[in-house]
């Protein structure tokens, strides 16, 4: 029974933390199916949600004293989430706008370049990001408000699942309820699958492929910034390298899933996730990291396409 429970806790952890690793590789997958490049840029813009975050709390908390709550009651409960989703929401939009600007100002330019050129381009912004984020905020960590009361949730027997955890995984639902409406449901979004099928039939029937790109742009870095916020909570600081590992990792799920695949990038981010917990509790904590890559070698080998990917042919 023992083996049963410690197995169970370390699912909820993995999903927990392959959650944040499915909304950061989301952006990857979607700016790939549009425009075949991978933007290496993408986990500094999670880090900037984070930093976004921390700037935007403490204006919140001046009108909604999250601070002061220790513990989730039927009375508290609206506020609070008010509170944080205001948070999320607001660096949300902030690098969604972020987003947008660089892939005007960067990647727009480069558009009919050989894809190399964008690569560099792409590290060159990651790299840009980083340290100007230093410059302004330093390079020693900072503590990260505390948006919620961080506490287990009671009634669970011998499973422990604190509250940040559970606003992780629930707060992942939600938007990927919310992208899979946009991008089944919308114009923008059937504009966004029609340019990643065919760019040239969408550029006939009239497209303006700018603005879809922008908004593909947008709507990936508005996830990444959302789990930036959602890491934030159930970490006790936030650097200007923090996107570095976990931009990786991301990657390596959206490959995992299926780059260019959207249900493909959600289900190989759960996938990374769970892996890690199930090595750190079951094998060595050192392996942690070196799981991520070699899941990327094992599918780079076997099944080059990802799970769920379909087989592009280039006619010659």
């Amino acid at each position: 029974m023992e083996q049963v429970t410690l197995f169970l806790q370390q699912l909820l952890n993995g999903i927990s933390l392959g959650s944040i690793y499915a909304l950061i590789a989301l952006g990857y997958t979607m700016v790939y199916g549009v425009l075949r490049f991978i933007n290496f840029a993408h986990g500094d813009i999670y880090m900037l949600g984070a930093f976004s975050g921390f700037l935007v709390a403490p204006l919140v908390t001046r009108f909604i004293p999250l601070q002061q709550y220790d513990t989730f009651t039927p009375q508290n409960f609206f506020t609070i989430a008010c509170g944080a989703g205001l948070v999320m929401l607001t660096s949300m939009a902030i690098c969604a706008v972020i987003g947008v600007l660089i892939e005007k100002i960067a990647y727009r330019p480069l558009r009919n370049k050989p894809r190399l050129t964008v690569l560099i381009t792409a590290i060159g912004v990651s790299l840009f990001i980083q340290n100007m984020t230093q410059y302004f905020f330093g390079a020693e960590p900072k503590p990260f408000p505390q948006l919620i009361p961080v506490h287990p949730i009671e009634g669970l027997g011998d499973l422990t699942i604190l509250t940040t955890q559970a606003a992780i995984i629930l707060s992942t639902i939600i938007l990927l309820i919310l992208l899979r409406f946009i991008v089944m449901r919308t114009k923008l979004g059937m504009a966004m699958r029609a340019l990643s099928l065919n760019p040239m039939a969408c550029s006939l029937m009239g497209v303006d492929i700018d603005v879809v790109i922008s908004f593909t742009f947008a709507l990936g870095s508005a996830l990444a910034a959302a789990a930036g916020i959602l890491v934030s909570l159930d970490s006790p600081s936030i650097t200007p390298l923090m996107g570095n590992l976990p931009g990786i990792k991301a990657f390596v799920a959206a490959v995992l899933g299926g780059i260019g695949n959207i249900p493909g990038a959600a289900i190989g981010g759960l996938l990374i996730g769970v892996l890690e917990t199930l090595v750190v509790g079951y094998l060595r904590p050192e392996l942690r990291d070196a799981i991520a890559f070699a899941v990327l070698i094992v599918i780079l080998l076997f099944k080059p396409t990802g799970l769920l990917g379909r087989v592009e042919r280039e006619k010659v």
